[in-house]
C-alpha cells in the first residue's frame, strides 16, 4: 500500500500495490501495522457497504460526535465516486477546509479519513458500491452532519446531486 498524505493533516490517499498474475491480482486493503506506523488509527471495528443504484446519488456530509468519533477507510469497489471530506477539528490549521478525490473501482484507490472529519460522496456512475472500514461502531444518537452545499465550506461538487435522502438534505449550515 502506498500512503500519500493530503493537504488535510491525517487524511491519506492510499493506493493498492496489486500482485498480478494469470489469475488476476491480489492486494492488501488493510494492514494494522502499516496504519500504526503512520500514527493512523489501526483499530477496525465495523465494515459497511453502500449500494447506489443511480448516478448523482449524494450521501453526506456525515460524522459522529464525541465519544463516538471514528476514522474511516473508504474504497469504491464498483463504479466511481467524487469523495469529499471536511476538517471539523477546531484546533486544526485546516479547520473547515475540504479535500476531494475521485475514487474508482478501476483505480483501486482509497481515502483514509481521520476522526474529526465530515465525509460524503456523489456517485459518478450507476450501480456504484462503496466499502467503508470504520474504527468505531455506528452510534445513532451521536450521528450528525453538515449540509453538502454549505456556503462557508463551499465544496466544488462536479454537478448537482439528483438523489439525496431527506436526512442529508435537512442538515444545517456549519456554525462558525
Amino acid at each position: 500500500m502506498i500512503f500519500t498524505e493530503t493537504e488535510l493533516k491525517g487524511a491519506y490517499i492510499i493506493e493498492l500495490e496489486p500482485i498480478c498474475d494469470e489469475r488476476g491480482f491480489f492486494a492488501r486493503t488493510w494492514c494494522s501495522t502499516e496504519f500504526a506506523k503512520r500514527d493512523l488509527n489501526p483499530k477496525l471495528v465495523q465494515c459497511n457497504i453502500s449500494y447506489n443504484a443511480k448516478r448523482g446519488t449524494l450521501r453526506g456530509m456525515h460524522y459522529q460526535q464525541e465519544p463516538f468519533t471514528e476514522a474511516k477507510l473508504v474504497h469504491c469497489i464498483r463504479g466511481a465516486i467524487f469523495d469529499a471530506i471536511v476538517d471539523l477539528r477546531p484546533e486544526s490549521q485546516t479547520h473547515f477546509k475540504w479535500f476531494s478525490i475521485k475514487l474508482t473501482a478501476d483505480k483501486h484507490n482509497m481515502l483514509y479519513i481521520p476522526e474529526g472529519f465530515a465525509h460524503g460522496f456523489l456517485t459518478l456512475q450507476d450501480n456504484t458500491e462503496v466499502f467503508y472500514q470504520m474504527t468505531n461502531s455506528y452510534a445513532a444518537d451521536y450521528a450528525s452532519g453538515i449540509r453538502w452545499d454549505d456556503p462557508i465550506i463551499n465544496i466544488k461538487w462536479p454537478f448537482s446531486p439528483l438523489i439525496i435522502a431527506e436526512k442529508d438534505r435537512s442538515y444545517g449550515d456549519i456554525c462558525v
